[in-house]
Formats: C-alpha cells, sequence, structure tokens
C-alpha cells in the first residue's frame, strides 16, 4: 500500500466549484495517494502527521496542483500528419479530402507509433484522460493498436470505435475504400467493447462507439449504433455542425439541422457527446441542455480550419456540459490543454468582451468539465475517494514567472509543460518527462513511419 504524499505546493486547486470556477484553493497544500485513491487533501501542516509514513514525498515549492487534465476529442493517428502541405490553408471538407489518400496508405504500426507520439505530447502538457475517434481502418488496422499504445504512456483512454460507410460513390465525402459494411462496423465495435472496456471506477479503458459524422455515415448505421452502445452500456460520440459546410450539408440531404438531425437518431442524453458543435442555434443549445447531451470544444481546431466561434459562453450559460478537446494534430498541429483552455477563453472576450469568460472557468472545463463529459465522476477534483489523477505544474520557471495569480496564471500564462502527472496514483510524467516509454523510443518509432508515410506520396 504506497503512500505518495505531495507537499508544500504553493496551491493546491481543488475543482469543486461549480463551473465558474476551480472552487477551494488551498496555499501551502498537499495532497495525500494511496494505491490509486486520493487519501487527504489540506494544508500542508495538516497533512503533516502522514509524512513519517509516506514511501514517496514530492516537493511542489512554487507549484500548481491541479487535476489532471481531459482531453475530450482527438484523431490520435493524425499526429503524424501535421502541416501536410496542401492542407494547411483549407477548410474542413477540403482538407479532409487531401488527408484520406494519406492516410489510406496507414498500417498498424503507423496508428500505435502515432497514437503514442500524440499521448506523449498529452501527457507531458498535464492531460491524464484523453478520449480518441479513430475512424478509418486501412491494411488491417484495429482499435488495438490505439489501445495497446495508450498502455505503454500510462494515461487513461477513452477509445471510440469510429467507422465510415458512405462513401463518395454514394453521396459521401470519403474515398470508397476507406468506407466499411456496416454490418463489419457493428460486429466490431461489439468486438472491442467486450475485449476492452471497463465500466468500473478506475477504469483505465473505456471504449465508445462513433460512426464518424453525417456526411460519412448512413442514417440507419447512426441508429443501429445508438441501440448497440446503449445495449452495451457505452457512450456515443460524433462530430456535429463543426463549420456552414456541415449545416448545409444536414440540411440538404436530410432537411432538418444538426440538432434535430441527433434527436430524431437516438443521439442526444447524458451518454452522448458531440464534437465542436460551432453552429448550434439557441434551440439546439436548448435541446442539448435539457438532455444534458455533451459537447468537446476544440476552439484551436475550429481556428485553424476557420469553422467558426463556438457558442461557448451560451452553451455553458444554458447548462450544456462541456469539456475541452484538441482535436486531431492534422487540424490543429499541436495538442496542449492548457493551450485550448487559453484559446477558449480569449475567443469568447473577443467576441462578447473582455468580462465574458474567465481563467478559472476555462481550467475548470479543461478538468472537471471534460471528465464529466467523458462520464467520469470518479476524477476531475481533488477529493478524498477519488482517483488519485493530478499534474503538478512549476510556476517559477521561465513562462510563468511574473504570475501573481498563480491559478489564473495557468491559463494566462502557461508554463511550457507539466512538471510532475500522476496516473492511478503512478507517475507518467517525472521532472519534465515520461516515465512509462521513453521519449526516444516515442519519437524513433514515429520517425519511421513519417518516412515511410513521405515516401509513398
Amino acid at each position: 500500500m504506497t503512500l505518495t504524499l505531495i507537499r508544500n505546493a504553493a496551491v493546491v486547486a481543488v475543482m469543486d466549484g461549480d463551473g465558474a470556477g476551480v472552487g477551494t484553493e488551498i496555499a501551502n497544500g498537499a495532497v495525500a495517494l494511496r494505491d490509486g485513491i486520493i487519501l487527504a487533501v489540506g494544508t500542508t501542516a495538516e497533512l503533516a502527521p502522514l509524512a513519517g509514513h509516506a514511501d514517496v514525498i514530492v516537493e511542489a515549492a512554487g507549484c500548481v496542483v491541479t487535476p489532471g487534465l481531459v482531453n475530450t476529442h482527438h484523431h490520435l493517428y493524425q499526429t503524424l500528419t501535421r502541416a501536410l502541405p496542401g492542407a494547411t490553408e483549407a477548410s474542413l471538407f477540403g482538407w479532409l479530402k487531401r488527408l484520406y489518400p494519406v492516410w489510406a496508405t496507414y498500417t498498424p504500426d503507423d496508428v500505435f507509433a502515432a497514437t503514442q507520439l500524440g499521448l506523449a505530447e498529452l501527457a507531458l502538457s498535464g492531460c491524464s484522460l484523453s478520449s480518441d475517434h479513430l475512424y478509418l481502418f486501412p491494411n488491417g488496422v484495429t482499435l488495438d493498436d490505439t489501445i495497446h499504445a495508450a498502455e505503454g504512456i500510462g494515461v487513461r483512454f477513452h477509445a471510440t470505435r469510429g467507422s465510415m460507410s458512405v462513401g463518395e460513390s454514394a453521396g459521401g465525402l470519403p474515398p470508397d475504400s476507406l468506407v466499411e459494411r456496416e454490418d463489419a462496423i457493428l460486429a466490431d465495435c461489439i468486438r472491442v467493447i467486450d475485449r476492452f472496456h471497463d465500466a468500473s471506477d478506475g477504469a483505465m479503458v473505456r471504449v465508445g462507439v462513433a460512426p464518424c459524422s453525417p456526411f460519412s455515415v448512413s442514417q440507419g448505421l447512426m441508429r443501429d449504433a445508438a441501440l448497440l452502445a446503449r445495449d452495451k452500456g457505452v457512450m456515443l460520440h460524433t462530430h456535429l455542425a463543426e463549420d456552414a459546410d456541415d449545416v448545409a450539408f444536414s440540411l440538404e440531404r436530410f432537411g432538418c439541422r444538426p440538432g434535430q438531425y441527433a434527436e430524431e437518431l437516438g443521439w442526444t442524453g447524458p451518454d452522448v457527446w458531440h464534437a465542436h458543435c460551432v453552429q448550434l442555434d439557441h434551440s439546439e443549445i436548448d435541446l442539448f441542455a435539457r438532455t444534458r447531451t455533451g459537447v468537446a470544444h476544440c476552439p484551436g481546431s475550429n481556428c485553424r480550419l476557420g469553422s467558426g466561434v463556438a457558442p461557448l459562453r451560451r452553451m455553458v450559460d444554458a447548462g450544456v456540459p462541456v469539456g475541452l478537446g484538441v482535436d486531431g494534430s492534422a487540424s490543429n498541429d499541436t495538442a496542449n490543454l492548457l493551450g485550448e483552455a487559453r484559446q477558449a477563453m480569449l475567443l469568447q472576450r473577443v467576441t462578447h468582451g473582455a468580462t465574458a469568460f474567465a481563467a478559472r472557468e476555462a481550467l475548470w472545463l479543461a478538468t472537471r468539465g471534460g471528465a464529466e463529459v467523458l462520464g467520469r465522476r470518479d476524477l476531475g477534483q481533488l477529493k478524498p475517494g477519488l482517483r488519485a489523477d493530478l499534474a503538478v505544474w512549476d510556476m517559477a520557471d521561465v513562462a510563468s514567472t511574473g504570475a501573481w495569480d498563480l491559478v489564473a496564471g495557468l491559463v494566462l500564462a502557461p508554463p511550457t509543460g507539466v512538471r510532475d502527472l500522476f496516473v492511478e496514483g503512478r507517475p507518467v510524467v517525472r521532472g519534465g518527462d515520461l516515465v512509462r516509454t521513453p521519449r526516444s523510443v516515442v519519437l524513433k518509432a514515429a520517425r519511421t513511419s513519417l518516412n515511410r508515410l513521405m515516401a509513398l506520396t
């Protein structure tokens, strides 16, 4: 029964607030962890009696301690196609058409390498839980490849079995070579859920069902996927209302807006979260709030693709569950959740005024907000009895020195990376470097795959 004591932190941000802020902030704080569970939280003086029993003591002077960050939307396989020529200045549909032929050449080794690279980037920037949306399976690729990659980094992983079933010949966007038969999709969803999904508290791996988007799957698959997910007790995920073209496609193809499309097919409720939702109107926001349908807000990707500014202020005020997502590295080119929190805050301010969104509110979205969207009531706060996922941020280094308010400084003047990251009480990052899989191993595999992919173009 290993006891770890983190002590002398400048501030421990508990994240027990209601969404408008982080809640309790403990100066000269300490957190005790035992066997993957938070044992105690308080001042260093209050937890001093535990020091004599601790197996590991972590000194956190000058640091802020928060729950681990939570990423609610990613396509980790895309990490090897950042800044791809021909895709750096394109909107969503044009960007996808440029990238589909490259992704069609992926092998299982490429997906594994890309996933480890992306998760290493996330872990080094303080993320303890990431979802992933893998929706194409060329050349023997399976969801298993991503799950095995996550095990090597040590973060929690919410893998979703994505899919595309409507190719160009049937009026869809993806090439026919990348779509699958719908019976095969549903069968493989059952396989990976039965093999990997863990519904218990403290689960390191969960699996969701995630048809890619309204423009790449049939209405029948959307309905069947919802029925299957609810039969299996897993969550549902897809893209929705990402940009104006997405809405126009829905109106032309289905005769309704994206929110109505989702509702009619069973895609609303607390077991559903949609990515982007940039173009939701007032009625759709009210629908999501009423049904507790979650949103993965991806401000960096929305800016990169020119999709627009999501109505984040309105969604949060209405009561829509919202978390942050970095989205695929090909549409964001980087994966840093503190950066997304900062971007989310700034976009709302430039749209609605300087007081429209607070730094602490953005930090809440990056931690507890994301945990709630992914159905993880067992983490997202630093409270006794919850899982021991936490980040230690050195605010005395170059990027953050000068910040008077250290908690706000995490968003306004974020450190370049996390100093220490614990997941289920185990170190994943220590002293700014990976613990489980060496950085050099991750980079070697990524460069091998990158060189192969570039040679094929």
